[in-house]
This record gives structure tokens, C-alpha cells and sequence, in this order.
């Protein structure tokens, strides 16, 4: 029996024509007013409600919290909709498995299912998360990301390396997917350190002439130490013009200066949303792809809008997503702030600060949410700081929680008796609260940080529960 093969099961130009990218991005959207906008997001967020009724997952969801098809006649309505996370996600696959019933696949026959992408999460809170897309929505993901790599300034002819991992992870594949088909880059999919070791990844960068290095900030860090161990000078010898990845609140400043003063560009996603926001070349806050994403801030205790500029969990309806699995009000558990103001290209899309913290990797102290992630950031003003730390969080009998942030120096630490008074004084300052710290030489938190082995560091080690 015929069934549609992946391109021709949607319209790529029509698809290009709604979220373009390149010229035809500022040419749409400049000069736009939020009410254009507004109703622009209205008529898709109707139609993806019409496709989430479909979906047992949300007839589901929506049925236990009293919600009708009549309900919801507008986006205005969209807080009437109870809000999801992973861990809904998760039960789902436990009373469905393996992929659980919020796909929209369910039912069909073989003949009847449409061309699919699967690939999972890379299982950093837990077990990995089963992620089907459909094409339509796959290639609108990778446009996205295409839109802001164009937007920060991707030269023509650029030739791009990722170090995003591969496998079951969805990453570095829709990186490609978005470089390949959407830019006129040559791409090296390099992987992680584990997938072509680090010495290998430098000799690629200088054998080939890359000038744009993508993926996470921590390990793309690491390779210009390493580039130097193997005789090659960062900006002389290995030419890189731009640096696009998920920065954190990690010093920037160490980064750029690192890889010989290059620019460094940030932007949001996660694997179940795709891009959802990305700095421009004013390099002022991250620009939310709101033709593409309604984004809600709520407040992590009481699920409230947050007032402008103060910091919430992101909430995410991706309204292009309205094939395979749908995504109204997901909560992915990270914090950030709107950056109030106008912004020079005309653009109606607000702005955000960009990734601030996990509000599940959050420990609270006397009172006090801390943010283990943060942290790097709070540091960056001491002297020979590397940029790597670690926080341990414990309980003691009484029940009390304490923090101890190990962090790193390039310096030898007995040569600073007072560094560690300086940094305890210094995040005391910043976070309201004392916590414990322990300076440490350079590559010493590996250990716990397991920098060379993830594409995300972990930053808290939580023993209060243990």
C-alpha cells in the first residue's frame, strides 16, 4: 500500500514561507506590532488545539483538570490549560510503553503512520525521554535554528564544527539537519570527546579550515586547552570566527579569551521544543521565536506569570508543532527573566536572559533558592578562576542543609591563603546566604563534573537525599 515518503509529506516552501529565515526573517517581522503578532499566534495556537484534542495524553490531561473543547476559544484562554513536564511525560511511557500515548501515533495502522524522527533525551535528570517528531515538524525545528544562526552573523560559506553528541540523542543530529539544509555550511559532525577524542577534533578544526565551532560551552572550552597541548595557538593557528552555544551564566569573558577573542553567541532549546529563543548580533539578551513559541514565565512555587524582569520557570507552547506530538504548556523546569526594552532591529519579540538555573536541580538554603548553575557566573570576577565548580549540597542530622561549592584555579592555590575567604565573601554577597567553599586545582572537579564524558557538566551533586 502507497504511503507518502518524508518530503512529500508536507509543503517545505510553504513551511519556509511561514518561519523564514535569512532577509526574508527581518523583512516579515521588522517593524511588526505585538497586536499583528498576537493574532498571528492566535491562529496557530487554535489550530494546534484542535490537533492536541486528539491526542489521548491531553484529552487526558485536560479532562482530569475539567477542561472542554469549549473552554479554550482563544490564546487568551491558554491558562485555563494545566501545565505538563517531563515526569508527565515519563508516566505516560510507564502506562504505554514504550513511547507512550502523546504522539498522536497511537491507533494507527502501519500503512496509515507517517514518516517519523525518533531520538530520546540525553537522560540527564533520569532515564532518556522518548521524542518522535513528525516532518513538518522536524524541519521547522531545524529552520529555526537556521534562522538564528543566520541572524547572529553566520558568513557565507562558513565551515561549521559540532560538538553536540550523536547516538540516541537528538542534538546533534537536528544541528546537522539545520546547518545542511538550511545554511550553505560545510559541516564537520565531530560529536563529543567520545565520539572523536579531543586531540582528533583540533586536528580536524585546523586541517579543514573551521571557523565556527557549535555545542556546549564547557567542552568547547576544554578543546582549546587542548589545542595548545598539541603546539596549536587558538586564533593564530586555529582561525575561529564565532562560537554558537548554550552558554549558561558561565564567564564568557574566560571563553572568548580562550579561543583568541572570539565572539560568542548564546541560544535556548530543549529536545521536546526545539530553538526556542537565540541572541542577535546586538548581542543583547536572547530574541524569542514567538511566531514559533508561546512563552509563559511562571513563578516556581505558586505557577503565577512572575512580574516583568523577575525570573521564572519557562513554560513552552511550541504552535508550529501541531503533526506529531504537540507541546501546549510545557514546563521545562529552567529559569529565566525578560529583558524589558525596545531592540534595534524593530522586532516585536521580547527577549530573555537566557538559561539561569534548573528549578529542579534548585536547593533551598535557610530559605534561600539557590541555583547551582549560577554559580559559575556569581565567580567570574576572581583572579585565575577556570570556570569549572561543582556543588555538593548535603544534610546533616538535624536536617539542616548546607552547600560546599568546589571551585577551580588556574593558580596554585597555596599561593592565595585568602582565596577561599574571598570567594565565601564574595557568593555570600551575591546569594544572600553563606555557603561552604573549598578552592581546588585546575582538573580537579572532573571527577565529579564528568566534563569529559557528558555534553552537560553536572554542577550539583546531591547528597541530602542519599
Amino acid at each position: 500500500m502507497p504511503y507518502p515518503s518524508y518530503f512529500e509529506s508536507f509543503d517545505v516552501q510553504q513551511a519556509l514561507a511561514d518561519y523564514p529565515l535569512g532577509d526574508a526573517f527581518l523583512e516579515t517581522y521588522a517593524g511588526m506590532s505585538r497586536d499583528a503578532l498576537r493574532e498571528l499566534q492566535n491562529q496557530r495556537f487554535l489550530k494546534l488545539m484542535a490537533r492536541g484534542w486528539q491526542i489521548p495524553f491531553y484529552q487526558r490531561l485536560w479532562g482530569e483538570a475539567g477542561i472542554e473543547p469549549g473552554d479554550i476559544r482563544s490564546l487568551d484562554d491558554i491558562e485555563k490549560l494545566p501545565v505538563f513536564s517531563k515526569s508527565d511525560i515519563m508516566q505516560s511511557v510507564e502506562q504505554f510503553p514504550p513511547i507512550g500515548d502523546f504522539s498522536g501515533l497511537e491507533g494507527l495502522a502501519p500503512e496509515q503512520r507517517p514518516p517519523v524522527v525518533f531520538h530520546t533525551t540525553s537522560g540527564t535528570t533520569g532515564r532518556p525521554q522518548p521524542i518522535i517528531f513528525g516532518p513538518r515538524g522536524r524541519e521547522i525545528q531545524a529552520m529555526l535554528v537556521a534562522r538564528a544562526y543566520r541572524f547572529m552573523g553566520l558568513k557565507p560559506g562558513a565551515t561549521v564544527q559540532s560538538t553536540y553528541g550523536h547516538g540516541m540523542i537528538n542534538g546533534g543530529h537536528y544541528i546537522r539537519e539545520a546547518v545542511t539544509r538550511y545554511t550553505n555550511a560545510m559541516f564537520l559532525s565531530a560529536g563529543t570527546g567520545l565520539e572523536t577524542r579531543s586531540a582528533q577534533q583540533v586536528q580536524l578544526m585546523r586541517d579543514f579550515g573551521v571557523n565556527v565551532l557549535v555545542g556546549f560551552a564547557d567542552y568547547i572550552k576544554k578543546l582549546a586547552s587542548v589545542a595548545r597541548e598539541q603546539g596549536m595557538t587558538p586564533g593564530e593557528d586555529l582561525q575561529i570566527d564565532m562560537i554558537i552555544g548554550h552558554l549558561g551564566q558561565e564567564t564568557r569573558a574566560a571563553l572568548s579569551e580562550a579561543w583568541g577573542g572570539v565572539k560568542l553567541y548564546d541560544w535556548y532549546g530543549v529536545a521536546d521544543t526545539g530553538c526556542i529563543a537565540a541572541e542577535g548580533p546586538d548581542q543583547n539578551g536572547l530574541y524569542v521565536w514567538e511566531d514559533a513559541h508561546y512563552l509563559e514565565l511562571l513563578d516556581v512555587d505558586s505557577g503565577q506569570p512572575v512580574a516583568a524582569g523577575d525570573s521564572g520557570n519557562m513554560v513552552v507552547t511550541c504552535l508550529y508543532k501541531d503533526d506529531i506530538y504537540p507541546v501546549i504548556r510545557f514546563n521545562t523546569c529552567d529559569i529565566t527573566a525578560e529583558i524589558p526594552g525596545e531592540n534595534p532591529f524593530g522586532l516585536p519579540f521580547k527577549r530573555i536572559r537566557g538559561f539561569l538555573g534548573r528549578s529542579d536541580n534548585m536547593v533551598k538554603l535557610r530559605g534561600i533558592n539557590v541555583y547551582p548553575h549560577g554559580i559559575g557566573d556569581m565567580l567570574a570576577e576572581l583572579d585565575s578562576f577556570t570556570g569549572e565548580y561543582v556543588c555538593i549540597a548535603e544534610r546533616d542530622d538535624a536536617g539542616r542543609e548546607t552547600m560546599t561549592v568546589l571551585v577551580e584555579f588556574g593558580a596554585a592555590v597555596d599561593e592565595h591563603p585568602a582565596i577561599a575567604a574571598r570567594c565565601a565573601d564574595l557568593l555570600k554577597r551575591k546569594l544572600g546566604i553563606e555557603v561552604g567553599v573549598e578552592p581546588v586545582a585546575a582538573g580537579a572537579t572532573a571527577k565529579w563534573t564528568e566534563i569529559d564524558r557528558r555534553q552537560k557538566p553536572l554542577r550539583l551533586i546531591d547528597r541530602r537525599f542519599d
